[in-house]
């Protein structure tokens, strides 16, 4: 994963103000970037401009020899042949110069394209992600109780869903625009039918 820092100062931005104020925003920017990068790379799991180093110390978190380090060299070394390929299609690699071609781009970011193992451009950075289940966006089909129904479209004994995996994502009561937290409406009103209908069936 390649990790560039960046201003946030926008091109439309650029374009209204006057070349000074616009340039001091670019100098502020890269200013607190420079800045950003060592506490980026304090707060990851392994910091270093070795790769065997790097790799180590990734491994070490597990306590097991997950990362195999000629595998990651390999790939690693095979995307920084397509930096160096003027004709290249890879994707990302693509994108990154169609990004700089972009004269704000040009100006407010900090990082132009370069081989990650390039020993000017280090150090290297790993950093340890945790995953997190953002979306399901539907999936059971339920009747106005949150009942899942089967594929005969009978209620399934004992089992309700709410939420966005009753189809409750991507509109609904919040609209078109219904993304991320404002997913949470949505979620309790069905969660709430869905609980009615449980606490009902399980009444003794």
């Amino acid at each position: 994963m390649e990790n560039s820092t960046e201003n946030s100062a926008s091109p439309a931005g650029i374009s209204r103000r006057r070349a000074l104020t616009a340039a001091g925003g670019v100098l502020a920017g890269a200013a607190l970037a420079q800045a950003a990068v060592p506490a980026f790379a304090a707060s990851g799991a392994s910091s270093d401009a070795d790769a065997i180093v790097l790799v180590a110390g990734m491994n070490k978190l597990t306590g097991d020899d997950l990362i195999d380090l000629a595998d990651l060299k390999r790939q690693i070394e095979a995307r920084d042949r397509e930096i160096e390929n003027p004709y290249t299609k890879d994707v990302q690699v693509m994108g990154i110069r169609n990004a700089l071609a972009y004269p704000g781009d040009t100006l407010s970011r900090t990082a132009s394209a370069h081989r990650i193992l390039d020993s000017g451009a280090g150090p290297l950075i790993a950093v340890r992600l945790n995953i997190l289940t953002r979306k399901t966006l539907g999936g059971l089909q339920t009747d106005l109780s949150g009942r899942v129904l089967d594929a005969s479209g009978d209620p399934v004994s004992g089992l309700c869903a709410a939420g966005e995996v009753a189809g409750f994502g991507g509109g609904g009561v919040h609209g078109y625009r219904s993304l991320e937290g404002t997913f949470l409406g949505g979620c309790l009103f069905s969660g709430r039918t869905a609980g009615r209908a449980a606490a009902s069936a399980t009444a003794t």
